[in-house]
């Protein structure tokens, strides 16, 4: 397993999250490898400067071209860290960091994670996740370290001006009702919903 941090847009790296690419063996028969190892998975954390994570669920959404997801996060103290991959198809997923002690504050990652690329990405407590669905469909799992909480949970405007996000759609997504009318950077910030 091999792991690197992402840069943004102006070429900064951001701490925190971790674009992971697992040891893949393959033949003509197909192919194997280990989508996930506890041992690895800290080791890999702990080479970054970051606490062990330890998951409680495990989530499964499907959606068509097109669909984007989010940002989503949920507050103190039940902040959650997620290992994100894409079982079928092609996502553009991306991280903000939602850390207001941080050098990176409102700045943003992405990846293009796939079936055929195998790559996850480890979106810490702090950071506010979505994606974007490329292909057809999408099928994506994602590891979380603490369960969902209704009264926690927030969402952060996807195409928010002042986060600038480059999705590599030129049509409107489709979107839940929820995340169309999620609060704007500066709403959020002003409610006191980011992060310390």
């Amino acid at each position: 397993m091999q792991a690197e941090r992402l840069a943004t847009a102006a070429g900064v790296q951001l701490s925190g999250p971790l674009l992971i690419t697992p040891r893949v063996f393959g033949d003509a028969r197909g192919f194997f490898y280990e989508s996930w190892n506890q041992r690895s998975f800290n080791a890999v954390l702990e080479a970054d400067g970051q606490s062990p994570a330890d998951f409680v669920q495990d989530n499964h959404s499907r959606s068509s071209q097109g669909v984007l997801r989010g940002l989503h996060f949920q507050k103190d103290p039940h902040g959650q860290g997620k290992l994100v991959r894409c079982i079928q198809g092609e996502i553009f997923d991306v991280a903000v960091d939602c850390r207001q002690s941080s050098p990176t504050f409102g700045q943003w990652v992405s990846a293009r994670l796939s079936s055929e690329n195998q790559q996850q990405l480890w979106v810490p407590v702090g950071f506010a996740h979505g994606f974007l669905t490329l292909s057809a469909q999408a099928e994506v799992l994602y590891k979380t370290t603490d369960f969902w909480d209704r009264e926690s949970e927030r969402s952060l405007l996807w195409s928010d001006p002042d986060l600038a996000i480059a999705w590599p759609q030129s049509t409107a997504p489709l979107l839940a009702e929820k995340d169309a009318a999620a609060p704007s950077w500066q709403a959020l910030i002003a409610a006191g919903d980011g992060f310390q």
